[in-house]
């Protein structure tokens, strides 16, 4: 979420894993591994191709959050749905775009992040003003959900898991806090607060930790308002080392995901800019897509071989809150002589 907390539904709530194949691992590395690029390939687009899958109805609260790609080649996307007084959902977007509706929570509630489990479990934020209900849920495979940690009062927005640990790690952007809580559910720990991951500054409008991703035995965060993106590496006692600055002078970034598990390159919904960047490991970032493209307030990104997806908040009128599917181009994101910003 970005835009969001300018919205009096937000104050009265604040008031009271990447997956990567093996064939896109092997292409990576065989770019990567190349000695020069042609002058051709820095001039070609780093993603193309790209399309709506599915137009969301704003007005019926349809405006997407958070995006995780599925075994099956099916989405399961966070619809926020408190912006127009309407239930959240959680949806499984099937591959030709087909909408199943998961979870449906109460009027006045908002479903942020969500994460995959390696069981197939959908876990998944819930920001409601009752203290019962708030907290991270659990809808297992054939079953019903279930709150597994209540962290009542909290801003919770981006969530992830650790795949060998499934140890689930939840994003509260108000309260420069990332929670920790075993996927196998339990007490909600402050696992890391720090100012590195507060807003800017108070007041409405202002996020700190917005999404965060588990890659390569850290937890990256971003941060909305200070227009970062940090990583925190898991210590073997699974306790927050120090926080690291890979990249600055993103404004607007919201969530964001990883070309795959063996990469650090991050493609970055930048939510308030209407684009999408790619952040390389050594930090500099290129912009690969606009509202030329028909951005319209990304929230965050998911990756499936080649495959990137992003979902569209639609903030503005027109209110244009989608899914949209493209194509990533390889050998231009690997492409070293390519321009940076």
């Amino acid at each position: 979420m970005n835009r969001l907390s300018s919205h009096p539904a937000v104050a009265a709530l604040v008031a009271p894993a990447v997956l990567a194949a093996a064939a896109l691992a092997a292409a990576v590395l065989a770019v990567a591994g190349a000695a020069t690029a042609s002058a051709s390939t820095a001039s070609t687009p780093v993603v193309k191709d790209v399309r709506t899958v599915v137009a969301f109805d704003y007005a019926a609260g349809q405006q997407p959050e958070n995006v995780t790609v599925n075994p099956d080649r099916s989405l399961t996307v966070s619809q926020l749905g408190f912006l127009n007084g309407q239930p959240p959902e959680l949806l499984r977007i099937s591959p030709s775009g087909q909408q199943t509706v998961l979870v449906t929570g109460l009027p006045g509630e908002a479903i942020g992040g969500n994460a995959r489990g390696s069981d197939g479990s959908i876990y998944y934020n819930l920001l409601s003003a009752d203290p019962a209900r708030s907290g991270i849920w659990r809808l297992p495979p054939g079953g019903a959900p279930e709150r597994i940690a209540a962290i009542p009062g909290a801003f919770l927005n981006g969530l992830t898991i650790d795949p060998a640990t499934q140890v689930l790690y939840a994003a509260d952007s108000l309260a420069a806090t990332i929670w920790s809580v075993p996927a196998s559910g339990g007490t909600a720990t402050k696992w890391l607060v720090s100012q590195d991951l507060a807003p800017a500054q108070t007041g409405p409008g202002h996020f700190g930790i917005n999404g965060v991703t588990y890659q390569q035995g850290a937890v990256w965060a971003s941060n909305t308002d200070k227009g970062t993106l940090l990583r925190i590496p898991v210590t073997p006692a699974g306790a927050p080392g120090p926080v690291q600055l890979v990249a600055s002078n993103l404004p607007g970034i919201d969530d964001f995901k990883f070309l795959s598990a063996r990469t650090s390159i991050a493609f970055v919904a930048l939510n308030s800019q209407d684009k999408v960047a790619v952040v390389y490991p050594d930090g500099h970032s290129r912009i690969v897509l606009t509202a030329a493209d028909g951005l319209a307030s990304p929230t965050d990104t998911a990756i499936r071989g080649t495959r990137l997806y992003v979902t569209d908040g639609g903030d503005t009128p027109p209110h244009d809150s989608q899914l949209q599917e493209a194509r990533i181009n390889l050998a231009a994101l690997l492409n070293p002589a390519a321009e940076t910003q």
